[in-house]
């Protein structure tokens, strides 16, 4: 009884390190190794922990199996945890990156999306007449309204085929996006079938290059430029509206209406006039905001499963580094029977199978993080957003890094704690009979 109370409380302690650890920042972290790095070198239990550790470290060849298998399964855990997160990152950042506080989207009443909203003529001339509209030299203000429809096309890669979006544009929609840039080729022509494609279209799908001709619908296009944006857009095909309009028989009817507004202090105006507008049944917010909006659910649902699988992994590493770790101890049990024998407390033993444990658990993080960066960053895929597909970069940003590494060494030290305890309560006189 006396000992499964004492486990059930060793598993509560880990657990609320566990916690307080995932929620230390790195500075707090520099700071216990620093505290660790003082007791070590300062104090006589330090001392004799260095020592036992030392010990301990210069045996780890002859245990290099079950060394490895800690190693293994926590770089494993670390590297499919900080992917997944960094599949999140790339597409949030991705998605999140087209908008701006200056501009301002509006769509149909009630409408979450571009592709279920639908805006008569009416709609868009009451929208270009609101207050806050930024205009350009001639006085025309700076307006765009756009038609977004799925166009069928063809994967590079797997020769299969994918929707993706042809987002019909006004002249002002290149004023709107002053990030957007041709890097091949030129614009299209308003009045002929001609496309722009983004550089991530370019990259996935098939007959994309300048001067290609690509049949969309029942009509053929053809392929004038490839423009870079950086975000969203770049997974985009780009046409005259009225043209995409005439060959999807959308009549003179948009899906969204972009306006570049006065400053970023503008919107509130801009929304307020569309709204008392009884006539109007329109919903306004600012890019910045839309595009936020539509990158949190599927990022959230990315992050859950990457925590899920994550945790599910760290539980079988965690089990991993127990068994190795026991095996240790007992190897290791004459050892520390004789370290106990002629002098040595419990404390340096339990602190030096933790610290042993934990820089098994630090070689597995760090290789686990460095398989991820070499394979994974900047590494470009395409997903489903809607009814589309959209190209983006895996980012395997520092912060992400550091909460893989921090992961690693939370599973070192549940891995460590039960062997240490078993190494520091076992008996001198047993240990030296039956060895």
């Amino acid at each position: 009884m006396k000992n499964f109370l004492i486990n059930v409380g060793l598993m509560l302690l880990a657990a609320a390190v566990v916690f307080a650890w995932t929620l230390l920042p790195w500075f707090g972290v520099l700071a216990l190794v620093v505290l660790l790095a003082a007791w070590l070198a300062l104090s006589r239990t330090g001392r004799q922990t260095s020592s036992v550790t030392a010990v301990g470290v210069s045996t780890l060849r002859q245990r290099l199996g079950s060394s490895s298998v800690i190693v293994i399964g926590i770089a494993g855990v670390v590297a499919v945890l900080v992917a997944l997160l960094a599949m999140g990152e790339g597409l949030t950042a991705t998605l999140q990156s087209g908008g701006r506080a200056d501009t301002a989207i509006v769509l149909r009443g009630g409408s979450a999306t571009e592709s279920s909203s639908v805006l008569v003529r009416d709609d868009v001339d009451a929208v270009t007449q609101a207050p806050g509209i930024a205009r350009d030299a001639a006085g025309k203000p700076i307006v765009s309204a756009e038609l977004v429809v799925a166009a069928n096309v063809t994967q590079k890669s797997a020769d299969g085929d994918a929707n993706a979006q042809l987002r019909g544009v006004d002249d002002e929609a290149w004023a709107l996006r002053p990030e957007l840039k041709i890097i091949e080729g030129r614009k299209f022509k308003p009045g002929l079938r001609e496309l722009v494609v983004g550089e991530g279209a370019a990259r996935q799908f098939a007959g994309m290059n300048v001067g290609d001709e690509l049949k969309l619908g029942t009509e053929s296009w053809k392929v004038v430029g490839v423009f870079e944006s950086g975000d969203a857009y770049d997974s985009e095909l780009w046409a005259d509206r009225q043209t995409v309009a005439g060959a999807y028989r959308r009549g003179n009817s948009a899906e969204s209406v972009l306006v570049k507004l006065t400053g970023a202090d503008a919107f509130n105006a801009f929304h307020t006039a569309l709204s008392s507008d009884p006539k109007l049944k329109v919903d306004a917010s600012t890019t910045a905001d839309y595009f936020a909006n539509q990158s949190s659910g599927l990022a959230k649902t990315i992050r859950i499963v990457g925590l899920t699988v994550g945790i599910i992994m760290a539980i079988g590493a965690i089990f991993g580094a127990l068994n190795c770790m026991f095996a240790a101890v007992a190897s290791r049990a004459r050892e520390i029977a004789t370290l106990r024998a002629i002098g040595f407390r419990g404390v340096p033993v339990v602190v030096s199978v933790m610290l042993e444990t934990m820089l098994l658990a630090l070689l597995g993080g760090v290789l686990g993080a460095l398989i991820v960066w070499l394979v994974f960053n900047n590494y470009t895929t395409s997903t489903l957003s809607g009814l589309t597909q959209v190209v983006f970069r895996f980012k395997v940003a520092p912060h992400l890094l550091w909460s893989g590494l921090k992961w690693a060494l939370a599973i070192g030290f549940i891995g460590g704690l039960f062997p240490a305890m078993r190494a520091a309560r076992l008996p001198v006189t047993t240990a030296l009979r039956e060895l």
